[in-house]
């Protein structure tokens, strides 16, 4: 089994786009949505919820009034001003960082798990789909990627399926981290930008800090070629392939506003073309080494 993580340095490059394009194209592949802070994939895959689970990747203090003292100190010690006048935990404001707990004379604080997310199995009319929703203001969604790619395997390994293709989050946090560990390459999609290039090559080093494969695919690669040109040499000199350039359209806009992939909406368009020749490269790639 082989997994590609499609990434990028910063959110609106592209590679959701990308991510669902390839679903379509690969016809028997699992898709795991590991964006769980701000999810969109299945806004251009429309999936059909076929379980759901709660996920528990946080506490909340909860103090038992029969044991309190009311002597404030859990008040006086919490450092996110969790705790209210009249002492209450303030579910908002709580941490789960547990000091209230340990300062407590009376042993009347406990730390419980609360839901802090729901994570999904779907299919699509183009397979399955592993996706997941933070839920807001909770934390912990490294582990709820890990839960989403966890369940993306077990529906592979189900089905018979040999390859996962993982829409990542963002930039290089606990998040990303938690979407590249593991798989056989990464597919940065950067644009041809000064900041793109910096959000590159950040991407870059976390990909070869972690040992997975690198690939680069340039978005709008037309919209300033001289930048173009400097990502292509960059790459070139630390061996790194560049798989494909897709042009700028207006299409991927009206394609994303009518809730479609640009494979769907415009099949014969310069960047539906581009995207085939960019997946035939990877798949390539990944399964010929």
């Amino acid at each position: 089994m082989k997994q590609l993580t499609i990434l990028s340095g910063k959110g609106g490059t592209g590679k959701t786009t990308l991510t669902a394009s390839f679903s379509i194209l690969a016809k028997n592949a699992v898709v795991a949505d590991c964006d769980v802070d701000a999810p969109d994939l299945h806004m251009l895959l429309h999936p059909e919820v076929m379980e759901m689970q709660q996920f528990k990747g946080s506490k909340i203090a909860v103090i038992d009034e029969n044991k309190c003292a009311r002597c404030g100190l859990c008040r006086e010690k919490c450092a996110f001003a969790a705790v209210t006048s009249d002492l209450k935990v303030d579910a908002i404001a709580c941490e789960g960082c547990g000091v209230c707990a340990v300062a407590c004379p009376a042993n009347a604080i406990t730390l419980v798990e609360r839901v802090s997310g729901s994570a999904y199995i779907s299919k699509t009319k183009y397979g399955f789909m592993s996706h997941a929703m933070l839920y807001p203001g909770e934390s912990n969604s490294g582990k709820l990627v890990t839960l989403v790619r966890q369940n993306a395997k077990i529906l592979a390994e189900k089905e018979d399926i040999n390859l996962i293709l993982i829409d990542g989050s963002p930039g290089i946090g606990c998040p990303v981290i938690a979407s590249i560990t593991g798989v056989d390459a990464g597919l940065v999609v950067t644009e041809p930008t000064l900041s793109g290039i910096h959000d590159l090559e950040r991407a870059l080093q976390l990909l070869n800090h972690f040992r997975v494969t690198p690939f680069v695919c340039i978005n709008m690669y037309d919209i300033n070629v001289v930048n173009t040109e400097s990502i292509v040499s960059f790459c070139r000199k630390n061996c790194i392939e560049v798989v494909g350039k897709i042009p700028f359209s207006p299409k991927v806009t009206e394609a994303m506003v009518n809730g479609k992939t640009i494979m769907e909406y415009s099949p014969k368009s310069a960047v539906a073309k581009e995207i085939e020749v960019i997946w035939k490269k990877v798949v390539k790639l990944m399964f010929d080494n």
